[in-house]
């Protein structure tokens, strides 16, 4: 699910950047217009100080070509001003005084770089194109960690069922520490997304985030990509945090050489042989019993302890089946975003599945988890011509798995203890033979009969085991 931010870019499509140039001499304003224009470049002109701070703040600029003396304010009085609210759009100075104290003094002020009167067109657009080039690299990359913040906060671990809510207190309090966590769910219950909330919000966020997905690697590609690689795992993710999904797939070798790698806290590099310091925060997940698999001798009881400082075990779906409506709404919303439909004013999805749709959902095993309801939902959105789904776009597995069994006493009667939807369910039934019946088993008819759409009358009949008669 797409969701990272992009960053607001002042570049127009098709133009190399946008530039405000700040000098009281018309002349120097229209060389500077003529040559950026001329390299494809967008250029806004002011013709003083003031007028240059009121432009800048109705827009963004890629860069700023301010002079360094002009009647209002000087350059570096004018650039104190934009400092105070802009400390990342690029300015460079231009002087006609080319010495060393003016050079010194524009850096001080929050310069970029300065150029002297008359300048080298070559240089000058050499440095602006490179300047902006880093400016942007540098605002995309905290946008980007940004939204990787926003995405892994914990917010956007959607449960509110007591189990999820106690999760995610022990989440919120182990990930600010030191400490190595063993995350323990079924696949499709969020491992690796708890594995990253926690990365998110401790200390290390700025740095790397390393994934193993151990279960996919062959034994052999997999211990040379952690340990003997020219920039093994080990050393990428030096002062960042290391995620092992399915750590029980290691083998007795590599949980040796990992084990004396979190215990001595440092490793020979094989690209130099140099021994280096070694700071890394190890996240391990499994979908087993790691504990069993240690009693059996699969797994060292001693790498087991140094990864399981703190356990983490998410629950099931299955288990937690009053957070399905909120995981629903949350996934329709992304996925209508996506597929630009179905959403409302508001900015949320206005998908919204019927009584009978939404009972199946309620009703399901899930044995793919979240994972599995995303793709439920996903496809409903895909599907969807209206609002309100019904049982009719739902997975043909789901539908299955869903048959409704009504449990009878010996008068075919239900028990006593007979759930509020096993009544309904009966009823439905008896209802729905009854006008087939009526109608000679026309399905047609039947639905007609209904008052429902022939579709639905057809997932009813599958769904309640009617055994609909041949005419």
């Amino acid at each position: 699910m797409p969701d990272l931010l992009k960053p607001d870019q002042p570049t127009s499509p098709g133009h190399k950047g946008h530039i405000l140039v700040i000098d009281d001499e018309a002349d120097i304003r229209e060389s500077l217009e003529f040559l950026l224009t001329g390299e494809g470049f967008r250029v806004d002109l002011a013709t003083r100080a003031v007028e240059g701070l009121e432009t800048l703040a109705r827009g963004s600029y890629d860069l700023i070509l301010l002079d360094l003396m002009m009647p209002d304010l000087t350059g570096i009085e004018t650039l104190a001003e934009i400092r105070k609210k802009d400390t990342t759009t690029p300015v460079f100075l231009i002087t006609a005084y080319g010495s060393i104290d003016v050079a010194v003094e524009a850096l001080k002020a929050g310069a970029n770089d300065y150029f002297s009167k008359p300048w080298d067109n070559e240089k000058l657009l050499i440095e602006i194109e490179r300047m902006i080039a880093q400016s942007r690299l540098l605002r995309e990359n905290v946008e980007l960690k940004r939204a990787l913040k926003q995405r892994y906060s914990f917010a956007n671990i959607i449960g509110k069922s007591e189990r999820m809510l106690k999760l995610l207190d022990m989440v919120a309090q182990v990930a600010p520490s030191r400490a190595n966590v063993l995350i323990s769910g079924e696949a499709g219950t969020g491992r690796e997304l708890i594995a990253k909330s926690i990365h998110a919000n401790s200390a290390r966020a700025e740095r790397a985030f390393i994934t193993v997905n151990t279960s996919s690697m062959p034994a052999d590609v997999l211990e040379n990509a952690l340990f003997g690689s020219k920039k093994p795992y080990l050393e990428l993710a030096n002062g960042g945090t290391l995620f092992f999904d399915e750590v029980t797939a290691l083998t007795p070798d590599m949980q040796a050489a990992l084990l004396r790698a979190i215990q001595e806290r440092e490793f020979v590099s094989p690209s130099t042989g140099n021994v280096i310091p070694l700071d890394i925060r190890v996240l391990a997940a499994t979908s087993g019993d790691l504990r069993k698999s240690v009693e059996e001798g699969k797994f060292r009881d001693d790498l087991y302890y140094r990864l399981n400082v703190v356990n983490l075990a998410i629950p099931a779906l299955r288990d937690r089946k009053e957070d399905i409506p909120i995981l629903i709404q949350h996934f329709a919303t992304a996925y209508s975003r996506e597929n630009g439909k179905l959403l409302a004013q508001s900015g949320n999805s206005e998908l919204r599945f019927d009584s009978e749709a939404l009972q199946i959902l309620m009703d399901h095993t899930w044995p793919g988890n979240v994972r599995e309801l995303e793709n439920v939902v996903e496809r409903a959105v895909v599907l969807a011509s209206e609002p309100e789904v019904n049982a009719s776009l739902l997975p043909e597995h789901l539908l299955q798995a869903g048959g409704v069994r009504i449990r009878k006493d010996d008068s075919e009667a239900l028990p006593a203890d007979a759930s509020l939807y096993e009544i309904v369910a009966d009823f439905e039934r008896k209802l729905i033979m009854d006008s087939l019946e009526r109608v000679n088993w026309s399905q047609t008819e039947a639905a007609e009969t209904l008052r429902i759409p022939l579709s639905t009358l057809n997932q009813k009949i599958k769904r309640l085991a009617i055994n609909v008669k041949k005419k």
